[in-house]
C-alpha cells in the first residue's frame, strides 16, 4: 500500500492526529505526519504566505518515498490543510506573496500523489485574510484539478447554523466561508464548501470539526470507515 502524509489543519500540531495516524497504521497503510506545531503556523498568520508549511509538507514526503521506496503517496488533509495540499499539487509557481522565486514556489506533486483526501477542508472562503491563498487555488486549480489523481472530499453534517447562543459560531464561521450562515456543516465547515466540483463528496451526519471537539470528529475510529473504503479500496 502507498504511504499515507496527514497534514494538520490551521494552528493544529501533529500531536493531535497521531490517534488518527495510529488508526490507519493498524489498518495497514504506512501513515506519517507533517511535524508540525503551532509555533510553525506564526509566519502564516493574516493569510501570509504558506511555503513554509509547504516546505514541511515535501521533506516529509520525501521522507515517506524514500523509506518505504515508494514513487507515490496518499495525502489526508484536513481543515486547512486540504487547499494547502492544493497547492502543493500544482505546477503553477506559487508567488501571490512575493517570498520565492518561481523556482523555489513550484512544487509539482501531482506527479508523485495518487489520491488527495479533505476532511472538513474549506475549498472556498469569503475571509479577507484567506482570499489570497484561496484564491490562488481557485484560480489555478479548480475543482478535482488533475484527472490522474483521485478526490475525495468528506464534509461533516453535525450543527446548523443559527442566529443564537448555541449556534452563532457555526453561523458566523459558516457565513465567512460561503456567505450563508443558517445551513449545515461540522460546526466550522460548511458542506458547500467543503466539497469539490469532480471529487467524490461524502457528507457524513453528526461529525464535528477537529480533534478537539467535543464528540465524533473525521478521525474519530467510528468514523474513519465512513470515508476510508472510498479512498483506499
Amino acid at each position: 500500500m502507498l504511504p499515507i502524509i496527514i497534514l494538520p489543519g490551521y494552528f493544529a500540531s501533529a500531536k493531535e492526529y497521531q490517534d488518527l495516524a495510529q488508526t490507519l497504521t493498524n489498518l495497514g497503510f504506512p501513515t506519517a505526519i507533517v511535524p508540525l506545531t503551532v509555533q510553525d503556523w506564526l509566519p502564516t498568520v493574516g493569510g501570509r504566505s504558506m511555503v513554509p508549511i509547504l516546505r514541511k509538507i515535501d521533506a516529509t514526503v520525501k521522507q515517506a518515498q524514500d523509506k518505504y521506496s515508494s514513487s507515490q503517496v496518499n495525502l489526508i488533509g484536513h481543515s486547512a490543510g486540504g487547499w494547502i495540499a492544493r497547492i502543493y499539487l500544482g505546477e503553477i509557481p506559487y508567488t501571490v506573496h512575493g517570498d520565492v522565486t518561481e523556482n523555489e514556489g513550484c512544487w509539482e506533486a501531482h506527479r508523485h500523489v495518487s489520491r488527495l483526501v479533505t476532511l472538513g477542508t474549506p475549498h472556498i472562503s469569503l475571509e479577507p485574510w484567506t482570499r489570497k491563498n484561496l484564491d490562488f487555488v481557485k484560480d489555478n486549480y479548480p475543482g478535482a484539478f488533475y484527472p490522474h489523481i483521485k478526490y475525495i472530499c468528506v464534509a461533516g453534517r453535525a450543527v446548523s447554523g443559527e442566529q443564537r447562543w448555541r449556534n452563532w459560531l457555526a453561523f458566523n464561521s459558516y457565513q465567512i466561508t460561503c456567505g450563508v450562515g443558517n445551513t449545515w456543516g461540522d460546526g466550522i465547515t460548511p458542506i458547500a464548501a467543503a466539497h469539490l466540483e469532480g471529487a467524490t463528496n461524502l457528507t457524513i451526519p453528526e461529525v464535528f470539526h477537529s480533534p478537539r471537539s467535543q464528540g465524533l470528529w473525521y478521525g474519530s475510529p467510528e468514523v474513519i470507515p465512513q470515508w476510508i473504503s472510498y479512498c483506499f479500496p
